[in-house]
């Protein structure tokens, strides 16, 4: 039966670009099908090669703004006869209309219910105001005068050379060439930073830590906060008689996805930030901006979602920062369930709780480690704070028996010697042993 989202067309007629367009501009996208009839009997396509190459050829050529990336034809297969399946999804550019009639009642439609009609003067202007709001592309950059060394960086290292008219080609330019807000985030320096921050406990009550990365290019941001996490990120190891074992506090693959799609899909026209945060138990990312519920948070699950920003999306996946389209989330859902996301109106939050395993392991490793420590106050430090360099020295001090200002004159001279190294704040830091050694 025809729906809200299901459209039936015996044969290709000129009508087909108004549905699609009603599709584009309807918030769940929809699917339509050639060769069966309004009352759902299968009819068939006589030359599907043909038809499916008529269509794209339409929806490419007949429409605007350009809906390529957008939808899908596929040829199926019922009750022995060949069908034809057009999956067009909700777009981000909206409204979207006909070429030849332009942006006017005529050309724009929406679905309302299971037929398509023509848009209303004021929801044509809604939308456009929205577009023309909310697209990097077309916001103008607070600043004119920016500086890309740092891209220029990137790109070499990618192996590419940024000529002349990158601007052009990577669409840093409003339409009257001025920079636009995406080139602003890529600049070498801009008013955008994103906060990493740790806190004692489950909740936002004890900060211990925070840090902020970003008024540069947003791909150096991003490489901030990767580098960041991988060092929260650590290692619980144990070695037995038979194996080593090794477990992270969180999926190394899962989680730079996670980084690089708050990141990329962020809604900056909001001046918000992304934002990551890490507790006892868990890191919680977040983002701005959020999906619509229904078959769009299916697409979102799969991987097929629009990314939010695609001049941004392109030039991440040019630096092999991102692979390809809609890979980072069937990535993390190989790890992580559903329910490690949440969404509301305007955010949407990733929440991926500590290995269990990894804490187990640690912890098993330095009850083994203080039980079997033997030899001088130095190595005794050092061969407790590689198996867990979040200990305080305090807490050192009380493992080997021996008093607090004993373990911090010895710990002085380890760091004075170049074989211990103090990373990050007092309160939020760690020790890093650098080498093994005697006093």
């Amino acid at each position: 039966m025809e729906s809200n989202r299901v459209e039936y067309k015996r044969e290709l007629t000129d009508g087909f670009e108004r549905e699609a367009i009603a599709f584009l501009n309807y918030r769940d996208g929809g699917v339509i099908y050639i060769g069966i009839d309004k009352d759902g009997s299968v009819v068939g396509v006589a030359d599907c090669d043909a038809v499916q190459l008529a269509i794209k050829d339409r929806l490419k050529n007949n429409i605007l703004p350009s809906c390529l990336g957008l939808f899908d034809v596929i040829h199926e297969v019922r009750e022995d006869r060949d069908i034809i399946k057009v999956t067009l999804a909700s777009g981000s550019e909206k409204p979207y209309y006909l070429r030849k009639y332009g942006m006017s009642e005529k050309g724009c439609f929406v679905r309302i219910g299971s037929a398509s009609e023509p848009m209303s003067g004021r929801m044509i202007e809604d939308l456009f105001a929205r577009r023309t709001r909310n697209s990097l592309g077309r916001m103008r950059s607070p600043q004119q005068s920016l500086n890309f060394e740092q891209l220029r960086i990137y790109y070499e290292e990618a192996g590419f050379t940024l000529g002349d008219r990158f601007a052009a080609n990577l669409e840093l330019l409003t339409e009257d060439g001025a920079y636009n807000y995406a080139a602003y985030l890529l600049s070498d320096r801009n008013g955008n930073s994103v906060q990493v921050a740790k806190y004692r406990g489950l909740d936002r009550y004890d900060l211990i830590d925070s840090n902020e990365y970003g008024y540069c290019s947003l791909v150096k941001t991003c490489k901030q906060v990767l580098d960041r996490l991988e060092v929260e990120n650590r290692t619980a190891t144990r070695i037995t008689s038979k194996e080593r074992i090794e477990r992270r506090l969180w999926d190394t693959v899962a989680l730079r996805e996670a980084v690089i799609n708050a990141i990329i899909h962020n809604d900056f026209t909001n001046e918000a930030v992304p934002k990551f945060e890490i507790f006892d138990d868990r890191l919680e990312i977040t983002s701005a901006g959020s999906i619509p519920e229904g078959v769009a948070r299916e697409e979102f699950f799969a991987g097929y979602s629009i990314p939010r920003n695609k001049i941004l999306m392109r030039v991440f996946k040019d630096l092999h920062i991102v692979e390809y389209l809609g890979s980072g989330m069937p990535r993390i859902l190989r790890v992580y369930p559903r329910e490690s996301f949440i969404f509301t109106a305007n955010f949407i939050r990733t929440v991926f709780p500590i290995s269990q395993e990894a804490l187990a392991l640690e912890q098993k490793t330095t009850v083994k480690t203080l039980v079997e420590t033997q030899g001088k106050t130095p190595d005794k430090i050092l061969q407790i704070l590689r198996a867990n360099p979040k200990l305080t020295l305090a807490e050192v001090a009380e493992a080997i028996a021996k008093s607090l200002s004993a373990v911090e004159r010895a710990s002085s001279k380890l760091v004075k010697a170049g074989k211990l190294k103090r990373v990050g704040s007092p309160k939020g830091g760690y020790w890093q042993v650098l080498e093994d050694g005697n006093e």
